[in-house]
């Protein structure tokens, strides 16, 4: 990401990575239970608060049905590309939208394409 105006812009690269990240089904998927945690992991219990530190890998795992190391994989794109924060709890990894990243994102998208 470069600034200018200090804003922080994103560049072209960085934004066919976010759509080959996005370009997955489950990937996609992922990103929009993760806009509304408590609404589509209400059913397992928190280990820390889903809202400020995020969704344990492994709640991702049961509700996907996916093997652990898909979504291990799919979690690292995601992280990689920006659009999502990863946090250690104990032993246990979560994992929560970076909501200014998408932001981001999306103004890039209405004044680049």
């Amino acid at each position: 990401m470069s600034e200018g105006d200090g804003e922080v812009c994103v560049e072209a690269g960085e934004l066919i990575e976010v759509f080959k990240a996005l370009g997955n089904p489950a990937r996609l998927q992922i990103m929009q239970w993760l806009k509304d945690p408590d609404a589509h992991f209400g059913a397992y219990e928190p280990i820390a608060d889903r809202r400020t530190v995020g969704v344990c890998v492994t709640h991702i795992q049961a509700k996907s049905g996916l093997a652990q190391s898909t979504v291990s994989s799919y979690m690292s794109t995601l992280e990689r590309a920006g659009l999502v924060r990863l946090t250690r709890v104990g032993k246990w990894t979560h994992y929560r939208r970076d909501e200014e990243r998408l932001a981001q994102v999306a103004r890039a998208m209405d004044t680049t394409i």
